[in-house]
């Protein structure tokens, strides 16, 4: 039981793996199979929705370790403009990294028009990035940020990060991300209570 669920755990990975680098419609099953190294039996075995199924899990995977990566970096920070900064500069090194070939595991699902194939693919879009926006007005607010204040900043933070990976990677360049982060931070140090946008010390 403990292997099954490991190759399944390894395809997931592998197919938001691949999503970020190549998109929704590039990825195939087979290359599924060939990065996770599981046996071709295992597609349907795994995952008998077949693709679809698949696709949605991993969408799930990413947003679920967005949310894993806010929680620990408002923890490490404890401010507002700390988790802005943390979590952007997250976006941006880990794709400087990748050589500016690795994008959202999300975001080929709404712009590849998956959605339009399978209605449950488009709602998984709307609920990654609502569960990832979510948590970072959440954490806002623990903040110190007035709640609307905080869902707005939050909204701004996903949809400046998920704009800065398209231009970053057409420019080949970190650029756009210290663009969002600066704009972040000023809007940010706006609505927090005085003294709180930053950490102290």
């Amino acid at each position: 039981m403990g292997q099954r669920s490991d190759t399944r755990r390894k395809m997931v990975q592998a197919a938001k793996q691949l999503i970020r680098e190549r998109g929704y419609h590039a990825t195939a099953f087979s290359d599924v199979l060939k990065l996770s190294d599981a046996p071709r039996g295992s597609v349907y075995f795994h995952f008998p929705g077949g693709k679809t199924q698949l696709v949605i899990e991993a969408a799930e995977a990413h947003a679920h370790e967005q949310v894993e990566i806010i929680d620990r970096a408002a923890q490490e920070t404890g401010c507002t403009a700390g988790l802005i900064e943390r979590y952007v500069d997250m976006g941006r090194d880990g794709m400087v990294a990748s050589g500016y070939g690795r994008g959202c595991g999300v975001a080929p699902l709404v712009t590849e028009g998956a959605g339009q194939e399978a209605e449950e693919i488009g709602e998984t879009g709307r609920r990654a990035f609502s569960e990832m926006t979510d948590r970072l007005a959440f954490h806002f607010v623990v903040f110190g940020v007035e709640r609307a204040a905080a869902r707005s900043l939050a909204g701004a933070v996903i949809a400046g990060v998920e704009g800065a990976m398209i231009t970053a990677r057409a420019l080949h360049s970190p650029t756009p991300f210290d663009s969002v982060r600066d704009a972040l931070l000023t809007h940010a140090a706006s609505v927090s209570p005085k003294g709180a946008a930053r950490r102290h010390g």
